[in-house]
């Protein structure tokens, strides 16, 4: 009679040892899964974030390059622009590369910004500071 428990006892060890083996290689795997799909998220969030668009300094006034200041994107019709510093109230005018109007627009930094662009096509960015530093980049939009 004791073997029998004692035999029971071992068989249940060994089942529950498997249970627990199963248990924790499903959790191994699923974290693994949601690791790997995080990874996926930011890389999708990463294109998400557009194509950055090169600043280029058309004239500085004060003497003082602050286009490094200034970051741009663009991903599909959105135009994205950030500050990284406070520059003062910035002009924003965004124009079609034969000089037609899209939009112009004023901010605040160190805000940020989101432009809607309705049509592919090629077009330019200007960015005028307080102190008239002018600034600009270029970018095209595809459907």
């Amino acid at each position: 009679m004791e073997t029998a428990y004692f035999y029971r006892r071992k068989l249940n060890h060994k089942i529950m040892s498997k249970v627990k083996h199963y248990f924790l290689l499903s959790c191994l795997l699923f974290m693994a899964g949601f690791c790997y799909s995080n990874n996926v998220s930011k890389h999708v969030y990463d294109k998400k974030d557009g194509h950055p668009i090169i600043i280029i300094t058309r004239i500085p006034y004060s003497g003082v390059d602050k286009g490094s200041s200034i970051q741009a994107s663009i991903d599909s019709h959105y135009l994205a622009v950030s500050f990284t510093e406070n520059l003062g109230q910035v002009q924003v005018e965004v124009t079609t590369d034969t000089g037609g109007s899209v939009d112009c627009l004023s901010t605040q930094t160190p805000n940020g910004m989101s432009i809607y662009i309705p049509l592919a096509g090629d077009y330019i960015v200007n960015f005028t500071l307080p102190n008239g530093d002018e600034y600009y980049g270029e970018f095209t939009v595809t459907e």
